[in-house]
Parts: C-alpha cells; sequence; structure tokens
C-alpha cells in the first residue's frame, strides 16, 4: 500500500499527536516533524544527516572531467557553531520519540562524525559501537595530496544507560558464517541497478546508501513489526529495506523529488514471508523451560531412568524432577556433575532416554516445549 505523504510543516511549532502513523513519507523539516511525532513510539532510528563536507569548489579528475560530488545546498553551513546547533537540535528531537530500549544509528565522515559524537554524549544517548563501514569500491582521492576516503563511521547508540536494547548477536553471527560479527564492515558503495538515476542518467541523490548496509543495521537491532524511523529519509533506503524485513518505518524529507523517488521505489518492494524473516537466536534468548515441566507434562515419568551418552552412568527420575543417584539427589545438572565428578554440567546435553533403539539428549525433549510456547505466543 503507497505511503501517504503529508504536507509540508508550517513555520509554526506542530503539537504532537498521541497517535504514530507507519509506513508513511513526511515532507517537512525533520525537527518539526520529529517533535509532531508521539513521544517513545520509535523503536530504531537511522539518521544520515548533511555531512557539512565544506567543499571549496567543483572536484574534478585527472583528466579534467567533473566528478558528481555533494555540492547540494542543503549540505552548506555558514560556521562549525551552526552545524553543531543544527546537530543538537535534530538529536535531541530524535531522543523524545525513540522508546527507552531504543536505538539509534547515525552516519558521517571525518567531517562531522566526531562533532555529532560529541553532541550524542552531551544530550544523554549512551555509546554502543563505532562501526566502520569499509568500502570495497571507494571512490579514489583525484587529487593525489591525500589517503583515499575508503570508509565512513556509523554511531550506534542507546536512548540512556539502562537501555535494555534490541541486539541480534546470533543473526550476526550466522551471517558471517558462525563467526561473532565484527565492528567493520566490507560492503561496496551504492551501484548498478540499486542505483536511483534520472532520464538524463545523473544519480538522483548524491549520497544514495546501499540497501546491503541498511540490512545489516536493521536485522542487528530491531525486530520484525518495529518502526524505524529515518529523518534524512532521501530517496529511501531505509523504508525500503524496512518494509523488505517486515518492519515499519517513517520517513522525513524536505525535497519533493527525493520523496517521489522514494515511494516509487518502496511501492515495488514485497516484504518477505514471515518464516523467511525469523533470525537466529541464542538459547538465552529462548523460553526457560525446567527440567520438572517435563515431568509434570508426562514427556518424562517418574522412576525413568536417565543415562549419558554411552548408557555407562545411570540416575532416576524423582516425581519433583530431581535425579536419584547412589551418591545422592539433585537437579539435572547438579547430578551430571556429581557422577562425572565434574565441578559443573549442563544436564540437557548430557542426560540421555532410551528412545524405541536409540538414545536422544533430554534437550530435545525441552525444544518440544519451546516450539508449542512459540506457537501459542506464550
Amino acid at each position: 500500500m503507497a505511503a501517504n505523504v503529508r504536507a509540508k510543516a508550517s513555520a509554526t511549532k506542530k503539537k504532537s499527536s498521541n497517535i504514530l502513523s507507519v509506513d508513511q513519507i513526511i515532507q517537512g523539516n525533520c525537527v518539526e516533524q520529529m517533535n509532531a511525532l508521539p513521544e517513545a513510539s520509535i523503536d530504531m532510528i537511522f539518521a544520515d544527516p548533511p555531512y557539512n563536507l565544506q567543499l571549496a569548489g567543483d572536484l574534478t579528475r585527472p583528466d579534467a572531467s567533473h566528478v558528481d560530488a555533494v555540492t547540494n545546498d542543503w549540505d552548506k553551513f555558514s560556521s562549525f557553531q551552526a552545524y553543531d546547533e543544527f546537530t543538537k537540535e535534530w538529536l535531541a528531537a530524535a531522543r523524545r520519540v525513540l522508546k527507552p530500549n531504543g536505538t539509534i544509528w547515525v552516519i558521517g565522515s571525518y567531517h562531522n562524525i566526531f562533532r555529532v559524537g560529541t553532541q550524542l554524549m552531551d544530550l544523554g544517548y549512551w555509546m554502543l559501537n563505532d562501526v566502520i563501514w569499509r568500502k570495497s569500491n571507494p571512490m579514489p582521492n583525484f587529487r593525489g595530496r591525500r589517503f583515499t576516503n575508503a570508509h565512513e563511521t556509523m554511531i550506534w547508540a542507546s536512548q540512556n544507560q539502562k537501555s535494555k536494547y534490541t541486539f541480534n548477536y546470533e543473526a550476526m553471527k550466522a551471517l558471517n558464517d558462525d563467526v561473532q560479527m565484527r565492528s567493520d564492515w566490507l560492503l561496496p558503495i551504492c551501484n548498478g541497478g540499486e542505483r536511483l538515476k534520472k532520464e538524463d542518467g545523473k544519480k538522483v541523490h548524491p549520497t544514495q546508501k546501499p540497501e546491503s548496509l541498511l540490512g545489516r543495521v536493521i536485522l542487528s537491532s530491531t525486530n520484525v513489526g518495529d518502526v524505524v524511523l529515518d529523518p534524512f529519509f532521501g530517496t529511501g533506503t531505509t523504508g525500503a529495506v524496512a518494509k523488505k524485513l517486515g518492519r515499519h518505518f517513517i520517513g522525513i524529507e524536505q525535497q519533493s523529488d527525493y520523496i517521489e523517488a522514494a515511494q516509487q521505489r518502496i511501492d515495488l518492494i514485497d516484504p518477505l514471508d514471515e518464516a523467511t524473516l525469523a533470525v537466529t537466536q541464542g538459547k538465552k534468548a529462548q523460553p526457560r523451560i525446567p527440567f520438572g515441566q517435563l515431568v509434570e507434562r508426562g514427556m518424562i515419568e517418574p522412576g525413568t531412568i536417565l543415562v549419558d551418552s554411552k548408557g555407562n552412568r545411570g540416575a532416576q527420575v524423582r516425581a519433583d524432577g530431581s535425579l536419584e543417584v547412589s551418591a545422592g539427589t539433585g537437579s539435572i545438572h547438579k547430578v551430571g556433575a556429581m557422577v562425572q565428578g565434574a565441578e559443573a554440567c549442563n544436564g540437557w546435553t548430557f542426560w540421555h532416554i532410551k528412545q524405541d533403539a536409540d538414545l536422544s539428549p533430554i534437550d530435545d525433549m525441552r525444544q518440544i516445549l519451546r516450539d508449542e510456547l512459540k506457537k501459542t505466543g506464550n
């Protein structure tokens, strides 16, 4: 369904509403429009603000051809002080709409990211990571007077120090071949068919971000159904990826041509199905199932003998969910450690039950109950 585009905000400050309309692009000033949103209503913000590049003039290649760089008026500020005031204002508005457990991502270059970081900390955000987007195909330094600018920096911060923020650690690990995801991401810049262009072949937007970058950001720090806000929406990469991944989005953008391109782009997106959107979770994120619950449910009868994986050591299940061996009684973990002469033991994987001619870890039965809980929503 097409998103609604609101009329441009007036100069007067708008009153905030208690109703949050999602999956829409709002036209207007980002501070005014964020102040009109309900307080504590947003799960995650991705912000790609003006970088204040301070370009002294046109950039050319060695062959004198023109480089399509960022020369737009929206990236120009009269002074560093003016940029700092702008940054503080929009970050304050962003913090108001973030849920207490929400997070914000801000991307920038060496021109602005350190100034942004200072404002984030001064406003009470809590720093979580700085993530380096290392570009696999960066634009070369044509003047040959500096190193090639091959990366941009993203700051990831929570709404406050005590935020219980979302981080899909296991999903990021799965995305990285079961190796813990690092804070340096090697991804290409936006090019090819993904790059939106005008009829004359020029870029619709000079700093369009790649969907692979936003995909990793959104997968790592939101859940299906969450609301993602982008106060500098541009051509809508955040909205397109959010829709594809089953999240809701709100985009704020001032320029009509960007809004039109973003809306057309997002309308073509089909969300992934529910099964595809499921992300890998660690065991800590799954419902806690006591061993006694298996006994209560009749999945394991009192008097059953549990054995180790080789069938050498056994323990009898009691009605209260404890185990008994000649040396004593206790939980599946305590007795598992006891029979091994070990300090600790994961009883779920140590103890097995005989089913037909095979031995199965009791952890398989725990997973059956977890799957039941997921289906019932408990």
